[in-house]
Formats: structure tokens, C-alpha cells, sequence
């Protein structure tokens, strides 16, 4: 039976390993998407609209206004996924043992195993056997990155890196705009996609309406696509869990990581509402919150025990 599932899980990083190879082709993807959305919104249709007088000026610009703030708002966060290093184990790493139980974040399973420390040689620290090294609590191996990640939720093609405790927030905040801007860009387009079944003449040249076509379906999909996995995410926020996470407590009733929606959120988004919406963080939660940096997160006392 294990061996089963070993050759399983060997046969599914085989298949993710290979994702390596696609790098900078899913970041021209995700701008390709951007430059046909824009050519459609922007160049061809409320652009030059706004010369048009009337009311239709107004809506031309209020929307360009809208699309261009979101857009900034999506690359920014974008890039700040891509470029943020989620977050890794530090060379030196020694987890904080509990001296009085004699025993640190406990975790079973083929990739974990006792390790003696000089203080506490009975202790019981979780070890990576891949990376041969001290697991921080909460972080998990990546087999496409080949090494340890802290708070890892998932490794993202579209983001081309993983998403783990340093750079999850600018994730959510992606997710988050590419959202309002695909709704944004759908609702825009709507009326000209309407009229490509109308009987009437459609004004255009073939390839703007064969852009403009093409921009509403893929902004539609990815709107629909996004709702759900930022559902998603907002509720494993709440519960101050990851998709990792979420597996392997499933049937574990109570989370000892969960402290409430309000310190969750925050543990993610930081304290200064100013910077919520933001892919940053101030200098005072950098400082005063070490869940933010990846190795060190509050909990209940009453559940430390629990193996996760």
C-alpha cells in the first residue's frame, strides 16, 4: 500500500518537475492576456470614445480610469508574487523546544523522523529527509523548487514560484484585482460581444473584432476561474490554514493555528489597514509580527500538541 503511494507521488512531482521549464512563457501568457485585453478596452473601443461628446464620454472615461487603476493594482501584485521569495529555512535553523514537554511541533510521516538535539536528545522536531534539514513549523518540502518552503500553500504555474508565507498576501491581492479587472473588461465588452449576434453591421475593421471577441472570452473565463479559487482562499484565510494544510487537518476538528477571523486575517494582511489592499507590509507589523517572516506563528496553548 505505501509502496503504491510512493510510486504515485513520485510519478505527480515527475509531472510537476517539468513544470520548471515553462518560466518566463506563463509570465508572457498572463501579459499577453493584458496587452489583447487592453488593445480591446482601451485602443479600440472607449479610447476613442471619449472624443465622442456627451454621455458617452463621461462612461468612456470613468472606465479607463477604473480599468488603468486596476491594472496597475494587478502588476504590481503580479510581480510582487513573482519576484518574492515565498520564503525558505535559514541555514542555522534550530526550532524553540518546549523544555517543560520536552518535545517541538510534531509531525508523523515518511518525510519526518526524531532528531536529537544537543539540550533535548529526546526531543521531536519535524525534518525534512530531502533537503536534510530542521522543518520550521508550518513549512512543507516543494518538489518543483527542491526545498523547504515556509508556510507553503501551494507551488502556482501562473506565478511562475511558490506561495508560502512571504509573498501569500501579494497572492491573494493578484487574485483579488484580476478579479475586479476581468469583471471590469467582461461588463465593458458585453454590449459589442451582444451585437456579434445581432443582424445589424458591426463597425470595425476584422481583427479589432476578432480581439474584442477574443477578450471577452478569456477575461469571462478568468473571472469565473478566479471567483471560485479566491472563494477559496478567503476561506482558508479565515480559518488560518493553507491548501496544504486544509488536506491534511481534514479530519481534525480544531485547528491550533486558528485564532479568530480577525487575528487570522491579520496574520496574512497585517495589522495597518492602510496597507491591506497594498502588496507590502509596514515596518511596524515586519517588526512586531513573526508570523510574517515565516517561523514563527502564534497558537493555542491547548492544542500544541496537535501533529501538523
Amino acid at each position: 500500500m505505501y509502496r503504491s503511494g510512493a510510486v504515485m507521488a513520485w510519478n505527480v512531482f515527475r509531472f510537476c518537475t517539468a513544470l520548471r521549464g515553462l518560466g518566463s512563457i506563463m509570465i508572457l501568457l498572463v501579459l499577453g492576456v493584458v496587452g489583447v485585453s487592453y488593445y480591446a478596452v482601451v485602443l479600440s473601443i472607449y479610447g476613442p470614445a471619449l472624443t465622442s461628446g456627451g454621455l458617452d464620454s463621461f462612461i468612456s472615461l470613468a472606465v479607463l480610469i477604473l480599468f488603468h487603476s486596476l491594472l496597475v493594482m494587478l502588476l504590481w501584485s503580479y510581480f510582487s508574487v513573482v519576484l518574492t521569495d515565498p520564503g525558505g529555512v535559514p541555514p542555522n535553523y534550530r526550532p524553540v523546544v518546549d523544555e517543560e514537554r520536552g518535545d517541538a511541533d510534531r509531525l508523523g510521516g515518511s518525510e519526518f523522523s526524531p532528531l536529537a538535539t544537543p539540550d533535548l536528545p529526546h526531543a521531536r522536531i519535524r525534518y525534512c529527509r530531502k533537503c536534510n534539514q530542521v522543518k520550521p513549523p508550518r513549512c512543507h518540502h516543494c518538489s518543483v523548487c527542491g526545498r523547504c518552503v515556509l508556510k507553503m500553500d501551494h507551488h502556482c504555474v501562473w506565478v511562475v514560484n511558490c506561495v508560502g508565507a512571504q509573498n501569500y498576501k501579494y497572492f491573494l491581492l493578484f487574485l483579488f484585482y484580476t478579479l475586479l479587472e476581468t469583471t471590469l473588461v467582461t461588463l465593458s465588452l458585453l454590449p459589442y460581444f451582444l451585437a456579434f449576434f445581432s443582424d445589424g453591421e458591426i463597425a470595425g475593421s476584422p481583427s479589432t473584432l476578432a480581439t474584442t471577441f477574443l477578450a471577452f472570452v478569456l477575461n469571462l473565463a478568468f473571472a469565473l476561474s478566479v471567483s471560485g479559487f479566491l472563494i477559496m482562499h478567503i476561506s482558508l484565510v479565515s480559518g488560518n490554514t493553507t491548501t496544504i494544510e486544509a488536506y491534511e487537518k481534514k479530519t481534525s476538528p480544531k485547528w491550533r493555528y486558528d485564532l479568530g477571523r480577525k487575528r487570522n486575517f491579520e496574520q496574512v494582511f497585517g495589522t495597518v489597514e492602510r496597507y491591506w489592499f497594498i502588496p507590502a507590509y509596514s515596518e511596524e507589523d515586519l517588526r512586531k509580527m513573526p508570523a510574517l517572516q515565516g517561523l514563527e506563528y502564534p497558537s493555542k496553548p491547548d492544542l500544541d500538541s496537535q501533529e501538523f
